[in-house]
């Protein structure tokens, strides 16, 4: 049974999916790139209009992306 689907889950799940584009197995850092851009749309486009704990959740998945994504780039495999 999938999760109930709410703001939180859907930021997880682009995250989760811009995570495995950075994984060694199936490197795809322009996929990356488009699921980190897609929450920052996300974020712009829902200010005002999420929970404090939504935000936070947010912030702390585009900090762990960018970081990932910056490591990924600089040890292509």
């Amino acid at each position: 049974m999938l999760p109930k689907l709410d703001l939180t889950t859907f930021f997880l799940s682009v995250s989760q999916a811009a995570m495995q584009s950075m994984d060694e197995k199936g490197r795809d850092l322009e996929m990356a790139r488009h699921n980190i851009d897609l929450l920052e749309l996300l974020q712009d486009k829902t200010k005002g209009n999420r929970t404090p704990e939504e935000d936070q959740l947010l912030e702390h998945l585009l900090f762990q992306l960018r970081m990932t994504y910056v490591k990924s780039d600089q040890n292509p495999s």
